[in-house]
């Protein structure tokens, strides 16, 4: 009887911690501990490639790497997303939270890195436009474009309703 009642207490002592490890898996779990830059493609550049590392963060819920792209920004495509946009897009609330980066490796037919172009929500920064910051670099991180970029908002304006945002709906 003894016996039982101790596997019972391991047993439910288990479930207990796997049960824990999966809602702090599925908590929104903070960004790096390094500060956010501003509206500054330099320190845009050196937080998503040395401060927090945009290659550790998660792909776009639902693609994969060198997916299908279309122009302006290649044939093939890979999106990272940080917490804030992972967690936005899980959300469906149709609207990024401030904070949230996307970076998208932009690949040539031959699927070589061409660029890196980057959305970023800074709130204030620009409200008519979604408060988005938009950074193109080289593969190697010289800027190319930073800002209220025009060709950038232009093309993504018509999908306002989504948050500007082209790879999928993020809402409901």
């Amino acid at each position: 009887m003894k016996r039982n009642l101790f596997i019972s207490s391991i047993a439910v002592l288990l479930i207990g911690l796997a049960a824990a490890a999966y809602a702090i898996h599925e908590e929104k779990p903070s960004e790096t501990a390094a500060v956010l830059p501003g509206p500054d493609a330099a320190k845009l550049y050196d937080y998503i490639t040395k401060a927090n590392p945009y290659v550790k963060w998660e792909l776009w819920p639902g693609k994969g790497r060198l997916y299908k792209g279309k122009e302006p920004h290649g044939s093939f495509l890979t999106t990272y997303v940080n917490n804030h946009a992972h967690f936005s897009v899980k959300d469906k609330k149709g609207k990024m939270t401030d904070a949230s980066i996307i970076v998208k490796e932009n690949y040539t037919p031959e699927k070589k890195l061409s660029a890196l172009t980057v959305m970023y929500k800074i709130k204030g920064y620009n409200p008519s436009d979604g408060d988005w910051f938009w950074a193109k670099y080289e593969p190697y991180g010289k800027v190319l474009a930073s800002g209220k970029v025009e060709a950038c908002i232009g093309c993504h304006a018509g999908n306002k309703a989504n948050d500007l945002i082209m790879t999928e709906k993020i809402g409901r």
